[in-house]
């Protein structure tokens, strides 16, 4: 599994960068009066960018971080009415647009990373960079947090939890080091999680990647339930876009890509764009470390049977 190392590796926050803009631009070539689904608004950058490329195209963003709504509602604002901001999850979106008398739209795009500002948030607790609570959630108003989640799980289960979403190869180890420090009473924000990481697998770096960076990965895929959201996604899609429509998937490891990939083959709904995912350029990718991860996927809404 491709892991995603942090960002920085400095406390401070760091500017969220849109991912491969151009290339979900060109995926979807928006159209006059189109109108176009960003499932995971973040900070508005991609339905910024759709709605730049064409001056009649419109577009609803959904997130289910509060935080990514208002910069998003505040990046979208000067494209007046063509912009429409939702709060809610995937399985919010079909409601919602079926409420608002929408059958289907010319394409959708959903970039599946975290953002930088949820990294760089302290409270937020998704990062071993800075100190703050165990959350981890991205929606904060629901679900358990990962404290509950290490609360409630048992050792073995922690493990799985861990080498499944994380793919650590050392999962035991570091389950029994996090459950001692549970037992003991030193285990309280992320840089106690992190520091009962390290006392399993050791300090050393591997490839450049932080010891803890695995487990914060796997604990944070469990905690928002990304990989049940994801197939939830990948199966409401092709109801939610008219026939010759675009999906645009983005992925950041290979747990998501996998996923993507597999949907994007069923022949009888898609007909896929690219043989093989999308790469961001070199250019991009020295520009914004975080782009060296992302896999764009990209297929066309088959017509449907008669």
């Amino acid at each position: 599994m491709n892991i995603v190392a942090e960002e920085s590796e400095t406390a401070a926050p760091v500017q969220h960068v849109t991912v491969m803009a151009g290339e979900v631009v060109r995926a979807l070539t928006p159209t006059s009066g189109g109108l176009y689904l960003d499932l995971t608004a973040g900070g508005g950058g991609h339905s910024a960018a759709l709605l730049a490329e064409c001056a009649s195209a419109r577009v609803i963003a959904f997130d289910r971080d509060p935080d990514a709504i208002a910069r998003t509602t505040e990046r979208l604002r000067p494209f007046g009415e063509r912009a429409t901001v939702v709060r809610g999850s995937f399985a919010d979106v079909e409601a919602w647009l079926a409420s608002a008398g929408v059958e289907a739209a010319a394409g959708l795009v959903a970039d599946l990373g975290i953002s930088s500002q949820q990294l760089g948030d302290p409270e937020r607790g998704m990062s071993f960079r800075v100190e703050g609570p165990l959350d981890m959630r991205m929606d904060p108003d629901a679900g358990e947090t990962a404290w509950e989640l290490l609360n409630r799980l048992d050792q073995d289960e922690l493990a799985d939890v861990i080498y499944c979403y994380g793919e650590e190869r050392r999962s035991r180890r570091v389950a029994r080091c996090i459950k001692q420090a549970l037992e003991e009473g030193t285990l309280h924000t992320t840089l106690d999680l992190r520091r009962a990481v390290v006392r399993a697998v050791g300090p050393r770096r591997v490839g450049g990647i932080d010891p803890a960076t695995r487990t914060f990965q796997a604990l944070r895929i469990a905690v928002n339930h990304e990989l049940q959201q994801l197939e939830r996604l990948l199966a409401l899609a092709p109801r939610i876009i008219v026939p010759g429509g675009v999906a645009v998937f983005i992925s950041f490891h290979s747990l998501e890509d996998r996923l993507v990939k597999r949907a994007l083959a069923e022949r009888s709904l898609w007909q896929r764009m690219t043989k093989k995912p999308l790469l961001a350029s070199a250019e991009e990718q020295r520009e914004n470390p975080r782009s060296r991860s992302a896999k764009l996927r990209a297929a066309w809404r088959v017509e449907d049977p008669e």
